[in-house]
């Protein structure tokens, strides 16, 4: 060895000896060394930086779950919301975001997918797949071949949320069991006084208007998209606003009387209504025609920083216990079977968040767009919200 090997010798030497006493402090998103979580489980790899940035919707988690999790791992969450599918998207394609976790519905998450937006899951990282509902696996594997980029975390339906008392003083014999509530023209317009609101969700509307029209809910058809839109402006004038977050309050204040809302958007207003005591009754019917079944997806950004704090924040959501919490909070269903006897006993039996087997058979997926149909459902949307 020579003198040059030798004193390169001693510099390696030093490095390591350096790095072993503590070195440089690592890059975020690299792995810390394993750990003991706060629960005392089992050892846990996490991201050099203790942080997670999550992005889902509004109203939709209990909190005290956050703090949990915060508590138990030793990592900060920063959560924030959306209350619409188009805004993620928007978000996620043009990319750097910040977010580790995501939220978006299945049929925006399938070509999201084709897009390459998200990263393939770790499921050796998921100890908790196995709790999942065989048959919710298999049809979020539409959306998401071989369940590759995503898990599914809570699930539900699009109907009608009404005030008893307000709807029953205008038409005692409402059909508050179909679409008719909103797509008969004669019937809205009976309730246009005491507020009608209708979800920011152009495909999910414009399914549910062609399944009252008897048509394929996700035709592509330029046809049946005008016919949908014919019939939305006619109804338009009865319409106060069109938003999927401002009705929960309303709907529990009595500010409007009927909203076509998402299921456990309606209960929560149900609950909020019951709570302030102030005469206003809130109920949610499912349309006899049939509706629109969604899932709501967790998934993984390509670029996000902490993908190992993602991972673990996924599989604490599957833990049967922390799945039953959310649903009973939110009043959506889970895709977790082994939550089932854990969901609160009235969230459990309502068959409106758990349809019987009858009832799941009539609810329609919401099917990815292609582009091209994106862009004309974009225009005739955007004429329906405007009134022109």
């Amino acid at each position: 060895m020579n003198n040059s090997t030798r004193q390169t010798g001693m510099v390696l030497a030093i490095a390591l000896l350096l790095s072993a006493c503590g070195g440089s402090k690592p890059e975020a998103g690299s792995a810390a060394p394993p750990a003991t979580s706060a629960a005392g489980t089992s050892a846990v790899q996490t991201d050099a930086e203790k942080v997670l940035n999550v992005y889902n919707w509004s109203d939709y988690i209990d909190e005290a779950v956050i703090k949990e999790f915060e508590t138990e791992y030793g990592i900060k969450v920063n959560y924030d919301v959306f209350d619409s599918n188009e805004v993620v998207e928007a978000k996620l394609l043009a990319g750097s975001t910040g977010y580790d976790i995501v939220v978006p519905s299945a049929s925006f998450l399938e070509r999201q997918i084709t897009a390459g937006v998200f990263q393939p899951l770790d499921t050796a990282r998921l100890s908790n797949l196995k709790n999942l509902d065989p048959d919710i696996t298999q049809r979020v594997a539409l959306h998401d071949p071989g369940n590759k980029h995503s898990v599914n975390y809570l699930w539900g339906t699009s109907g009608v949320g009404y005030n008893v008392e307000m709807i029953n003083k205008r038409m005692p014999d409402a059909p508050t069991d179909s679409w008719k509530m909103f797509y008969d023209p004669a019937i809205v317009a009976k309730f246009a006084d005491c507020g009608v609101a209708i979800l920011d969700a152009p495909s999910e509307i414009v399914g549910t208007v062609l399944i009252y029209l008897g048509k394929e809910p996700n035709s592509e058809d330029p046809a049946d998209l005008q016919a949908a839109e014919d019939l939305l402006m006619k109804i338009r004038p009865s319409i106060r606003y069109v938003n999927s977050s401002k009705y929960i309050d309303d709907l529990a204040n009595g500010e409007i009387c009927l909203a076509l809302g998402w299921v456990g958007d309606v209960l929560q207003a149900r609950d909020r209504a019951d709570e302030a005591g102030k005469g206003n009754t809130i109920r949610y019917g499912l349309p006899k025609e049939g509706a629109i079944m969604f899932f709501d997806m967790l998934a993984i950004p390509k670029d996000a920083k902490h993908p190992l704090n993602a991972h673990l924040f996924i599989d604490f959501l599957l833990r049967p216990e922390i799945a039953a919490r959310n649903s009973s909070y939110v009043n959506y269903a889970n895709s977790n079977a082994a939550s089932y006897p854990l969901v609160d006993e009235a969230v459990r039996n309502d068959p409106s968040i758990y349809p019987s087997a009858e009832v799941k058979a009539r609810l329609v997926p919401d099917l990815a767009e292609t582009p091209e149909f994106t862009r004309l459902l974009t225009r005739s949307w955007t004429r329906f919200k405007t009134g022109r």
